[in-house]
């Protein structure tokens, strides 16, 4: 597989202030990468030296195997970035920036064309193509902004946030492109949003106070959460007080938790020790007492509990252990 970012070493400071600390890692094409971490992390710091608008204190990094610094044009042409918050001149029209964004990058007529007309029909903006952008809402902003990143068909494609004001169903359409361009492309997505890294990306590096604490695909950190291989079981009201205290006593199972609670339904979660698998064990005690339930599940895992227990070690913060879920120790 073609490597098409490799970055060793990768430092930037700030006087006193290291904002990314010695961070080596590398993408290849065909992979989806999420670039997680808490605000402040180094992040958009690290996206800013890839695309060319930072200059390293010291390490390297090769786009297509270019360095950077000694090559800044013919990575520029490499790249499609999407910065935070989609900054765009708000008195062009979309079709306007799109063809001053060809002009720039020196495309050609029939390169233009094309690009425009399959950036246009993927983020469906053919109805504001002649309305001024200051005019558009935040979702048609981010979708010409995505639109302006993709319209020269870059190798390596880096989105700062990608999805920040769209609705549902626009989400789904960028997750799906996102997707469908990746086989080509390598692509890197820094996100808030930890569904986004599930739903689309093939691999995710943590990051905080400028240090890479995790590298990994997003099953295998939900592997690491204190929820994996936990049992859900939804009940009626009457049956929660029975199925508790058998589960209280079952091998295996660490903890109990009360989820929901309503005057006729009840969810509890089963805790196993050590993230062992319990659901075979739980499901036969269910039916030897044969106590009533609605619905039964193992947990993956949840990659909002991993990435709180990564980053607090780092920061010093201590995670709360019934933070998430929000539930009572049954």
């Amino acid at each position: 597989m073609t490597t098409l970012l490799d970055i060793r070493g990768l430092t930037k400071k700030y006087g006193p202030i290291t904002a990314v600390d010695d961070v080596s890692f590398s993408v290849d094409q065909g992979e989806v990468l999420g670039f997680i971490g808490p605000n402040g992390s180094g992040k958009s710091t690290t996206m800013k030296i890839v695309t060319g608008f930072l200059t390293p204190t010291s390490g390297t990094v090769e786009v297509g195997g270019l360095d950077v610094t000694r090559h800044p044009l013919e990575i520029k042409r490499r790249i499609g970035y999407l910065p935070e918050g989609a900054p765009l001149y708000g008195d062009m029209t979309p079709i306007s920036l799109l063809n001053f964004v060809c002009k720039v990058r020196r495309l050609s007529k029939e390169e233009t064309k094309r690009g425009i007309e399959y950036a246009v029909e993927k983020l469906h903006i053919a109805n504001v193509l002649y309305q001024p952008i200051e005019t558009l809402s935040k979702g048609y902003k981010r979708r010409v902004g995505l639109a302006q990143a993709i319209v020269h068909e870059p190798e390596l494609l880096i989105l700062d946030e990608p999805t920040d004001g769209l609705d549902p169903n626009q989400k789904h359409e960028v997750r799906e492109l996102l997707k469908e361009m990746s086989g080509k492309k390598a692509v890197i997505i820094s996100t808030h949003i930890l569904e986004e890294v599930e739903a689309v990306c093939s691999r995710a590096i943590v990051i905080a106070k400028g240090k890479m604490v995790a590298d990994a695909d997003p099953l295998s950190l939900q592997s690491r959460s204190r929820l994996h291989n936990a049992v859900g079981i939804r009940l009626p009201a009457a049956q929660a007080q029975a199925c508790i205290e058998m589960l209280n006593g079952l091998g295996g199972v660490h903890q109990v938790r009360t989820t929901v609670e309503t005057a006729s339904m009840v969810e509890l979660m089963a805790l196993s020790t050590d993230n062992s698998e319990i659901l075979a064990s739980v499901h036969t005690a269910i039916d030897e007492k044969g106590i009533q339930v609605n619905e039964i599940y193992v947990e993956r895992g949840r990659l909002e509990d991993v990435f709180r227990d990564l980053t607090y070690a780092v920061e010093g913060l201590q995670q709360d252990p019934d933070a998430n879920p929000e539930a009572s120790n049954a």
